[in-house]
């Protein structure tokens, strides 16, 4: 019995002290996970790469990368302007309103007057969908002196929040411009005046129509659009343009074109979808020449105040008025797409456009040079690339530059000339646009255009230097 209870007592005390043991264990555990954990500080030279890079990915896009970058560096760093503010807008631009919000509040408790933060926090409230304290901080930004592209982006926001408004649910908006210039090749036609044709063999003396001719011009433009909402989610929309161009002494060469659309939205903010119709009609000295009919959907997405794009696909039917033209008569499919993005200092911006398409000869007519109806170079697959940017370089005026090409293959072996007919088309645009008013522009324009082709009496280039004054109606 004696070594039964001594035995009992031995178990009870190993037991005892094991509890001890454990229980210390846990409450050192729980302690451990109290403790805050302390980061190692980044080094003065680290942190500066750091956030160099962080300043790099923002202006190449890449947001969400930077704030990825940024956001550990938070709790050390905040209260610092320029963290703060670089955060914010790498927030901001990557889908985090409501964290840009509270990084552009510390630097404006440190500088009040900071009016890129006071507009950058507008637009993150505007991305929350808090309307009445956004169009404050826009209103705010505006007694800030913003440059003129600054100011215009402003106006558009409280454009939008104001139609957004139970009191505003139709918006029209408009302009006129008036156009004078001079062209070298009014035509677009080639400047040789004889050529060599393949079937005959021999050389053949063009109408001086088809050859290069220069000009001096003036010209009207005008359009305007006006849409209706019919709730938050649906409406509808419709507009016209005219362009109207004369020339000096070519009245031959003289256009006028008239296009209309009218159809339906859905949407708002970050994400709209139109479907209609459009129609038009183009004049070519004082006779009708063409007309379009056919569909067209666009869709419009922002990934971010400073990240936009369009997706856009149009059926189209183009018919001429002219019997001697009407072989010519094609139906047009084309898909494509843009994508504009917006630097971080919101002076400059950069874009691209993408589109691919077809143009089906549906002609029936039996000529010499269409025996078999149709066009004489058939069927043409097309597709172009455009890119571009702009500039402010000083609060009202802005410098503008794209450039372009397009390729066009066709399906038939032209008679005249034995070959398929292949073109390329190169274009530059620059400019300047300076708004002495908001409402007010004045635009000198440089356009340069060459059409590369194997058939010669397709291949031209031409230069056009105008000076445009618009007014802007809204």
């Amino acid at each position: 019995m004696k070594f039964t209870k001594s035995a009992t007592l031995i178990f009870i005390g190993l037991m005892s002290a094991a509890n001890g043991v454990h229980a210390l264990e846990a409450e050192q555990k729980t302690r451990q996970r109290a403790e805050p954990i302390v980061r190692k500080p980044v080094g003065v030279k680290d942190y500066e790469k750091l956030m160099g890079e962080a300043e790099a990915l923002v202006k190449s896009g890449r947001s969400a990368d930077a704030y990825t970058l940024l956001e550990p560096l938070e709790f050390e760093h905040s209260g610092e302007e320029r963290f703060d503010y670089l955060i914010g807008i790498a927030a901001l631009d990557s889908g985090k309103p409501d964290k840009a919000t509270l990084a552009f509040e510390r630097v404006l408790l440190v500088n009040p007057d900071s009016a890129a933060a006071r507009l950058d926090m507008a637009r993150a409230y505007y991305q929350l969908g808090d309307l009445p304290r956004a169009k404050t901080e826009f209103v705010t930004a505006l007694t800030q002196n913003p440059s003129e592209m600054a100011r215009a982006n402003i106006e558009k926001y409280l454009d939008e929040i104001a139609a957004q408004g139970a009191g505003k649910q139709t918006r029209i908006s408009g302009y006129v411009e008036g156009v004078l210039g001079h062209d070298t090749n009014v035509n677009y036609s080639t400047s040789l005046s004889q050529v060599f044709v393949d079937a005959p063999a021999s050389v053949v003396t063009l109408d001086p129509a088809n050859v290069k001719t220069s000009d001096n011009y003036y010209g009207v433009n005008a359009g305007g659009e006006i849409t209706r909402r019919l709730n938050a989610d649906w409406g509808v929309y419709a507009g016209a343009n005219l362009r109207q161009r004369r020339n000096s002494t070519q009245q031959r060469f003289d256009t006028l074109g008239l296009d209309a659309r009218a159809g339906v939205m859905f949407g708002a903010k970050a994400d709209r979808l139109r479907f209609g119709i459009l129609g038009g009609q183009n004049s070519l000295g004082d006779a009708r020449n063409s007309d379009i009919t056919g569909l067209i959907g666009e869709w419009h997405h922002e990934f971010s105040p400073g990240n936009q794009s369009n997706v856009f696909i149009q059926q189209a039917k183009y018919r001429y008025a002219d019997v001697v033209m009407q072989p010519n008569d094609f139906n047009q499919q084309v898909i494509g797409g843009n994508w504009l993005h917006v630097l971080a200092s919101g002076k400059s911006s950069l874009f691209g456009d993408l589109y691919y398409g077809k143009e089906n000869d549906i002609s029936t007519l039996i000529t010499p040079a269409t025996p078999n109806g149709g066009r004489s170079d058939g069927a043409k697959r097309l597709s172009g690339l455009r890119v571009g940017g702009q500039t402010a370089y000083t609060d009202k005026m802005t410098l503008f530059v794209d450039a372009g090409v397009q390729t066009g293959n066709y399906s038939k072996v032209n008679l005249l000339f034995l070959r398929k007919r292949s073109d390329r088309l190169y274009d530059l645009t620059m400019g300047t646009n300076w708004h002495w008013d908001k409402l007010w522009t004045l635009r000198p324009q440089l356009n340069y255009a060459k059409n590369n082709s194997n058939i010669v009496i397709y291949g031209y280039n031409r230069i056009d230097v105008s000076l445009t004054i618009r007014r802007d109606f809204r």
